[in-house]
């Protein structure tokens, strides 16, 4: 326990203040990996799809894994293709999420072509697709058209959407009125919520047992903590995955009270610690919104992941910070009855799979998360 007081008193203060002061502090930003989000709007190489993916990878993605790789060699195409070496075989071993984030990916690129008054036509998965597994087959195919398209009043917001795991202010309710509105834009889905306080207490409940199940899963917890990137040197090299930036987090590093082995020592004060400092998330949310679909097919998936870009840019819009909390959605074994808990609350039909669950409340906006560049996830003959 000595360890995991020092832990936490430094994180309430101490020596991390010393270190991240002056012109250490000021270099630890990680502006490279966030270099993208400047970057969105331009083109590469003269050819206009581009501009349109220069926006689309700044979607969000499960554990920003960005898993879209983009063939250009068809003139007036797009063909979006998976990355199969950005899976999450443990936490997601049916690849749901990964195509969920390849669906906002889609209704990115169409928001960003329709802004130039270009249709993008997608039809996903034209070659099939297997239910088990992604594979080498094309997620969708995007074709340019000559009707013209007419912006949509949501891409205003791309450049300031983010996900926001901060700890949310518990004075402010989300509205009613805004609730509405953000769940109106979940488009072409059902989206459903609730700010009722019984009703949140319960939900907060529920999805933090989840989180504790997969923090206490080795196989789920180790593939989290092998994607956590400590400071810039690290997220700089890989940007994607779970980044833990500025003077603070690395210089917890430099100390030795934050690394991937002590998170790994299942019981040990650095696992606890990690468990400590997500548990505000939870306690603080102040509104949940969740997505479901008739049926869970791969078509099903991607409508997910474009409903869900669309709420989360339309909650930006309204100064609204959202998170999801996925783990009681996932599939393997050790989380089946937390889904069974997740869904017996929410009451969806009984058709339906209930494909995103997320936080709303009030935040400070964060940092923009770290993006690989457009030119890296382009497919190269």
């Amino acid at each position: 326990m000595k360890t995991r007081r020092k832990f936490l008193t430094i994180l309430g203060g101490g020596v991390v203040v010393a270190a991240a002061s002056g012109a250490w502090a000021l270099t630890r930003n990680p502006t490279t990996a966030r270099a993208p989000w400047a970057a969105a709007g331009q083109i590469l190489d003269g050819d206009p799809r581009t501009r349109w993916l220069s926006w689309a990878i700044l979607a969000p993605s499960p554990h920003n894994r960005q898993p879209w790789i983009v063939d250009l060699r068809i003139p007036d195409e797009i063909t979006l293709l998976v990355d199969l070496n950005r899976r999450l075989p443990d936490t997601d071993p049916f690849d749901r999420q990964i195509t969920i984030g390849l669906g906002a990916f889609l209704e990115l690129a169409r928001m960003a072509a329709a802004e130039e008054g270009v249709t993008l036509e997608v039809e996903a998965f034209p070659d099939g697709a297997d239910t088990a597994s992604l594979d080498l087959r094309p997620i969708a195919r995007l074709k340019v058209m000559t009707k013209a398209a007419t912006p949509d009043p949501l891409f205003q917001h791309v450049s300031v959407r983010r996900t926001n795991r901060a700890t949310f202010d518990v004075s402010r309710a989300v509205s009613q009125p805004d609730l509405e509105a953000i769940a109106a834009e979940a488009i072409p889905l059902r989206a459903g919520f609730s700010a009722d306080a019984t009703e949140v207490a319960r939900l907060r409940d529920i999805a933090w047992r989840a989180m504790v199940i997969e923090m206490n899963t080795p196989a789920a917890a180790i593939e989290s903590i092998d994607l956590t990137r400590i400071g810039r040197a690290e997220i700089e090299a890989n940007p994607d995955g779970i980044s833990l930036s500025g003077p603070l987090m690395e210089g917890l590093a430099l100390t030795g009270l934050l690394s991937r082995e002590g998170m790994a020592q299942f019981g040990s004060a650095g696992h606890q610690a990690m468990m400590d400092a997500q548990k505000p998330q939870f306690d603080t949310a102040m509104a949940f919104l969740w997505i479901a679909t008739d049926g869970n097919d791969r078509v099903a998936q991607v409508s997910a992941g474009r409903a869900y870009l669309r709420a989360n840019l339309a909650a930006t819009g309204r100064g609204v910070a959202m998170q999801p909390f996925s783990q009681a959605l996932q599939e393997y074994s050790e989380m089946a009855s937390s889904y069974a808990e997740l869904v017996n609350a929410l009451a969806p039909r009984a058709s339906d799979r209930v494909q995103m669950f997320a936080r709303l409340g009030y935040a400070p906006l964060p940092a923009q998360s770290p993006r690989w560049p457009l030119a890296t996830r382009i497919l190269k003959a």
